[in-house]
């Protein structure tokens, strides 16, 4: 989610002092057309456009409830929630009908919304996601993570502070904030996986993050007496939190995987065999640098297990003689309601198996996740994350058959 504000840029030979972008990866309600954001509306409280990162763990309530008073939607996705909310607000003002249309969300949220001349940055009360504001050469702009901010270039910025609601116009900045405030709950999916390495979120580095990491794993294989001789990455998430085992273990580091990068993320693909063959042709084994080598090979997480086993298969194909599987994160075993694409439970390959039951699945000689403790630890701020996905302590959670349908 991008969104330029205040300055002065060309589109269509029409210049515009505000501008909102968002890439949709859809986590409630499907893709299609009416589902692509900004959503835009015109209502009582003018005109209004809005991008959203992140899912609302409350909106089948929520929708439910919309609907019995009458709202028609248009799309599936729970963003367009938050428009019926706003236009039903009874409160004056842009501040009074925010904090009443906001007061009953619950979940995640990290919006760029315009309303008629101002920009608006908007951070659920937990923080879940994260969200940055930076000022270049008279413009505001905000993005879910810096890497954004420095396609634009150099600028200093700061983050969007948990339930912070920051308004720009044509009389400056101001902010507000929505209550009650809450402990902060940062999603720590984004460090291990989601968040781009050269992007700080939450105030943390995410490439130094993922090198810690790989050095907690590195620590606890020294403790259990594991002998190797390679360490590769699965590439591309792999590649940081592998460096950083390496470096601690005092093994050499080499790409015993080629990526294809005209190959997406494979773990959102719907069905199994899109899975397998997105996998089979995304990843080759590199037989020089793996044959006749005891390989420990770092993945960031492991979901279902499917592209794990044919990674495996892979190497000992290309002549690996032991392939040891060491996981940057604790087992999955929790859906996320916040916005990261996990599973239901009964497809998590570790609510069904123990890591030796992951190994003989998958093919492997042996399988390591990283503890919910060790993975805290070893990140520079050791508190206020989310970590649901991996220890079922949902800060918010649907109640039964409250999930929203769309």
């Amino acid at each position: 989610m991008v969104a330029p504000g205040l300055g002065s840029f060309l589109v269509e030979n029409r210049r515009s002092r505000l501008g909102i972008g968002h890439v949709r990866y859809s986590t409630a309600g499907g893709g299609g057309i009416q589902n692509a954001q900004p959503l835009v509306v015109d209502c009582n409280k003018g005109r209004l456009a809005l991008a959203h990162n992140g899912n609302l763990s409350n909106g089948g309530k929520l929708r439910k409830e919309l609907r019995a008073a009458g709202s028609i939607f248009q799309g599936s996705a729970d963003s367009e929630l938050i428009l019926h909310r706003v236009s039903r607000a009874l409160a004056q003002g842009r501040e009074g009908f925010l904090r009443e249309a906001l007061a009953p969300l619950e979940g995640a949220y990290s919006l760029a919304v315009m309303h008629e001349d101002a920009l608006i940055a908007i951070r659920d009360p937990s923080g879940f996601r994260p969200l940055y504001v930076g000022k270049k050469d008279g413009a505001t702009y905000i993005a879910s993570e810096t890497c954004a901010l420095h396609a634009v270039g150099p600028m200093p910025y700061r983050e969007v502070e948990p339930g912070e609601v920051l308004v720009v116009d044509a009389a400056g900045e101001s902010s507000f904030f929505l209550e009650p405030r809450l402990p902060r709950k940062a999603c720590v999916f984004e460090l291990i996986y989601f968040a781009r390495p050269d992007s700080e979120v939450f105030g943390e580095s995410v490439h130094r993050s993922r090198e810690r990491l790989g050095a907690a794993l590195a620590r606890l294989d020294s403790s259990g007496g594991l002998e190797a001789d390679l360490v590769i990455p699965v590439p591309d998430s792999g590649n940081i939190p592998a460096i950083g085992y390496a470096r601690e273990a005092g093994l050499p580091f080499d790409f015993g995987l080629a990526r294809s990068h005209y190959a997406g993320r494979s773990f959102i693909l719907p069905t199994k065999d899109q899975r397998e063959l997105a996998a089979r042709l995304k990843l080759h084994a590199v037989p020089e640098v793996v044959s006749g080598k005891r390989v420990v090979m770092i993945d960031d997480s492991l979901v279902r297990g499917t592209t794990s086993r044919i990674i495996v298969a892979l190497l000992r194909e290309a002549g690996a003689m032991e392939v040891h599987l060491r996981l940057a994160a604790p087992e999955l075993k929790w859906p996320c309601y916040y916005g990261i694409d996990i599973p239901d439970r009964e497809e998590l390959i570790s609510n069904r198996l123990d890591p030796e039951g992951v190994a003989r699945e998958i093919g492997a000689d042996s399988v390591r996740f990283l503890p919910v403790g060790g993975l805290l630890a070893a990140l520079e701020k050791t508190e206020g994350y989310c970590a649901a996905c991996f220890d079922g302590n949902h800060p918010f959670a649907p109640a039964t058959g409250e999930k929203d349908p769309a």
